[in-house]
């Protein structure tokens, strides 16, 4: 993109159609016979892109010429105007229900001239050999001496736009941050969380708009909106903390600030710790901003715990990628302290851990067969290069996590 210069200014033409439609009925079309050349059946007057228009219907023909052998359509400028630009569509319907409608269009095909040009108010478009009149009357255009055809006008516009002159630049909301003010200061708090050996205030509106637990507890059919002070194990205080500043800012908050350490590892635990609280108090949108923080993070140190924490608290996606990085990294992973937490706890864990080590090797299998096959090359590059014993042996890991089970 081009950067922009104060001292430079630009326009850009438009070339649009402004589009209406009319629907022209003749009933008794027998009795228009015969009328003469040259006279016709109009339509009401309709009006498109401020314009007045008008269908044309002429029984016995617009020529002289032409002996009464054909009808004539015409779309005629019924106002005052002068050089109007304009697209035009005439449908003669076909009444059968078989849609072989007759369809003369300047919308579904490139004009090499351009839109037609009607220089004055009376001037028209249209087809003085519109359909041969003996055809037409054994047709099913015709029904119960019934004619109907739609018409569509197409005015042209061209307008040119401008740079704008005057801006206002918006603000970004800052709303999450005015209720973290507001959790802060503490002003109009309601309620109170003794969470271990320390308390927060809250207000309990806040907390129940964003939480369906605190909502139940506060407001519900056995809630009670008078209480004054909750009680809550099984949590740290500085998880709640966290949990807190999301429910007010709805943004995941800095855990580095909130743990006052910048290691990985503890990153990873506070994190799972939130999770687990999201879970607890129907926190989704936090516990989704957990789970892509721990897919982000998964290292081998960790992954063992992470795992089973996607199980228990339905995080697929973190799953998923927990049983493919343990799988890839099975051997660093089994030295890990937290492997033989996942061996205590989550036993099944451990078979869909194998079911995917399995499938990892098949596929691999399957590659190196392939490229086997295709070139004996390969091969012969796998010895020069001397391949390590996993790629002879894939079935490896798996027996040796077998032999440990």
């Amino acid at each position: 993109m081009i950067a922009s210069d104060p001292n430079e200014s630009c326009s850009k033409s438009i070339n649009e159609t402004v589009n209406g439609s009319h629907h022209f009925t003749i009933k008794g079309y027998s009795l228009a016979k015969g009328v003469g050349a040259s006279k016709y059946i109009s339509s009401d007057t309709f009006t498109v892109g401020g314009y007045d228009w008008a269908i044309y219907f002429y029984p016995d023909g617009k020529n002289q010429e032409d002996n009464s052998m054909y009808v004539s359509v015409f779309i005629a400028l019924a106002s005052e105007g002068t050089d109007v630009r304009a697209l035009f569509e005439l449908t003669l319907l076909d009444q059968s229900g078989k849609g072989k409608h007759k369809v003369h269009s300047h919308f579904d095909r490139a004009l090499e001239s351009g839109p037609y040009t009607l220089k004055y108010r009376g001037s028209m478009w249209g087809y003085k050999r519109f359909f041969r009149r003996t055809t037409l009357e054994t047709s099913d255009y015709i029904k119960d001496d019934c004619l109907a055809m739609h018409c569509t006008v197409g005015v042209v516009r061209t307008r040119v736009e401008g740079p704008k002159q005057y801006s206002i630049l918006v603000p970004p909301s800052d709303m999450g941050q005015s209720l973290k003010g507001l959790l802060e200061s503490e002003v109009g708090c309601d309620i109170i969380f003794q969470v271990g050996d320390e308390t927060f205030k809250a207000h309990k509106l806040v907390l129940a708009a964003r939480s369906p637990v605190f909502r139940a507890q506060f407001f519900g059919l056995v809630g009670n909106p008078n209480m004054e002070k909750v009680v809550l194990e099984d949590v740290e205080p500085s998880i709640f903390k966290a949990m807190l500043l999301f429910i007010y800012s709805d943004k995941l908050p800095d855990v580095q600030e909130i743990t006052g350490s910048s290691s990985m590892c503890a990153s990873t635990i506070m994190v799972q710790h939130l999770l687990a609280a999201a879970d607890r108090f129907g926190l989704d949108r936090l516990k989704q901003l957990c789970e892509a923080k721990l897919c982000e993070e998964v290292n081998a140190d960790t992954v063992a715990t992470t795992l089973p924490l996607a199980e228990q608290h339905r995080c697929p996606h973190l799953k998923i990628i927990c049983l493919k990085f343990a799988a890839a990294n099975l051997g660093v992973v089994m030295q890990s302290e937290g492997f033989r937490y996942l061996e205590e706890s989550c036993p099944s864990l451990l078979s869909e851990l194998l079911e995917t080590v399995a499938s990892a090797d098949d596929n691999s299998n399957l590659l190196l067969t392939r490229k086997r096959s295709g070139s004996s090359i390969f091969g012969l590059d796998l010895a020069a290069e001397g391949a390590p014993a996993e790629s002879v042996n894939p079935n490896a890991n798996a027996r040796r996590m077998r032999r440990r089970l």
